[in-house]
């Protein structure tokens, strides 16, 4: 056995950072050094800002960087370099087309242009890379080398060509394609040692959406599968896809109060740590209050917290929690509670995963809050299997022992409510919220539905939000039909509101 775990072992190879951090850690570390590779993507991609991020980083550790552009000048690369605020300083730009190039006196008729062009091209790169000895090429395009052979059988020699020179010389080297071709270039992934595939897609509001995948990749392990990134003003940031599977840790289990010991009764304890609460109900029935409740026993009790907002504006938030008496002013000055207002349209899935990631791990947050799912999912309706990814994210949570709140809205106030989107089996506690009529008011009512944790209450009882925070009352042991909505009294409990001539 031992004899078939070293055969299956993969030799340590000296790696090149791409001085992208979430594609290393796809890649395990970087690519593999002193081989060629293609980065592929339509116009607009982010090709060219790897490449400058590829060089940048060869810059940094000491070697030279070559860029040998078909498709831009030296002018415009530097545009593109400033506009991320870099320099090119270290990196030598090789423009294979000059104006020189395109004078008449360079024009002849007697052979085809392409036999000539395509082999002065080939030329033209060796001999720079032949004066410069860079540890780093980067080769933009292929689609202008594609283009002049005007033949799949002479642009594959030319490919395999600079492939064995590479080789030779020791270079890290990326082929920049824009993916003009009619079909996938098969025959050039087969060529390459590894292929970075970048897309962007454009739904029909928001932003575009960017993701990274790996097509393939010789001699390393890798994580496959979409990657979330996005291209912005200090070059590409790639979002790991999230393997909560990655990240099992020894948390131990507890319950933990919410604040309100009423609550706490009707839940079996409280929160448990290492799982997930759904909050569901009607719009204002108080699912946000309750959940800032929670907040701030935890931060009472010294833990840190996060809160993601993607509906409510945080200075309503913040107003309403200092009428009800729930001001966590305090903890936002000292940063023991981070509130992160949202817009679901602007953020990817993979950028939202390491956000949280990044609370939990560095921020030390033993307590997250999203609110509400309605809108980051629904905001996402173009996103690729958006449930399993919050399925895995929540897995993550769970594992390090965070206590997790979900809220989620339903349509209507009275009567059948539902939701457009079914999360119950991803939740491991559900808390049900819901108005009722009685005594010709509107109240609200909140029951334990579903606990995996806990053994919980299995009844209804009442609940308002007052200048004291969440109030729970007793049992609705006299009502009948709380639920539904529509109730029917059938005795003499006495109500929340009756202590002090509230109605609710």
């Amino acid at each position: 056995m031992r004899q078939a775990a070293a055969r299956t072992t993969i030799p340590d190879q000296q790696r090149a950072s791409t001085g992208i951090s979430g594609l290393d850690d796809i890649l395990g570390g970087g690519l593999p050094a002193n081989h060629l590779y293609l980065v592929e993507g339509t116009p607009g991609a982010g090709k060219t800002t790897l490449g400058l991020q590829f060089l940048r980083s060869g810059v940094q550790s000491g070697q030279t960087g070559l860029y040998i552009t078909l498709s831009e000048t030296g002018a415009e690369l530097k545009t593109v370099a400033a506009s991320h605020g870099w320099s090119l300083e270290g990196i030598e730009v090789f423009e294979l087309v000059t104006d020189e190039g395109l004078s008449p006196a360079a024009e002849q008729s007697i052979l085809h242009p392409a036999e000539i062009e395509l082999g002065e091209t080939t030329r033209g790169v060796m001999s720079a890379v032949e004066r410069i000895k860079p540890r780093r090429v980067v080769f933009d395009s292929l689609s202008e080398m594609r283009l002049l052979a005007q033949n799949p059988l002479r642009y594959r020699r030319q490919v395999l060509a600079l492939k064995s020179f590479f080789a030779n010389v020791g270079c890290t080297v990326l082929l920049l394609d824009d993916r003009s071709a009619e079909h996938d270039d098969v025959q050039l992934h087969s060529i390459a040692h590894g292929v970075v595939r970048l897309e962007q897609v454009v739904d029909q509001y928001g932003p575009e959406r960017r993701r990274l995948r790996l097509v393939k990749m010789r001699g390393i392990r890798f994580r496959g599968g979409e990657h979330d990134f996005n291209l912005e003003t200090g070059g590409i940031s790639v979002f790991p896809r999230l393997v909560a599977a990655e990240h099992r840790s020894s948390a131990e289990w507890a319950i933990v109060s919410t604040g309100t010991p009423a609550l706490d009764q009707l839940m079996g304890g409280g929160l448990a740590r290492g799982s997930n609460t759904l909050f569901s109900g009607p719009s204002g029935v108080g699912k946000t209050t309750t959940a800032l409740a929670c907040v701030r026993a935890a931060l009472q009790r010294g833990e840190r917290a996060v809160y993601y907002l993607f509906d409510e504006g945080l200075g309503s938030l913040l107003v309403r929690s200092r009428a009800l008496g729930l001001a966590v002013d305090e903890y936002l000055e000292s940063g023991q509670l981070r509130i992160d207002s949202l817009d679901p349209a602007e953020v990817s899935p993979g950028e939202f995963a390491h956000m949280v990631r990044a609370a939990v791990e560095d921020g030390q947050a033993s307590a997250v809050v999203i609110d509400s799912l309605n809108a980051y999912l629904q905001a996402m309706t173009g996103e690729k299997h958006m449930l399993l990814q919050m399925h895995e994210l929540l897995s993550y949570l769970n594992q390090q022992g965070v206590v997790t709140i979900l809220i989620l809205g339903l349509h209507g106030v009275l009567g059948d409510m539902n939701s457009d989107i079914d999360l119950s089996y991803l939740s491991d506690a559900t808390l049900l919220f819901r108005f009722f009529e009685a005594r010709g008011s509107l109240l609200k009512a909140v029951s334990m539905v579903k606990s995996r944790t806990s053994a919980h209450e299995l009844t209804i009882r009442e609940f308002r939000l007052g200048a004291g925070g969440v109030e729970v009352g007793e049992a609705l042991t006299d009502f009948e039909g709380v639920l539904s909505g529509i109730t029917s009294y059938k005795g003499q409990l006495p109500l929340l509101g009756d202590s002090d001539g509230a109605g609710a």
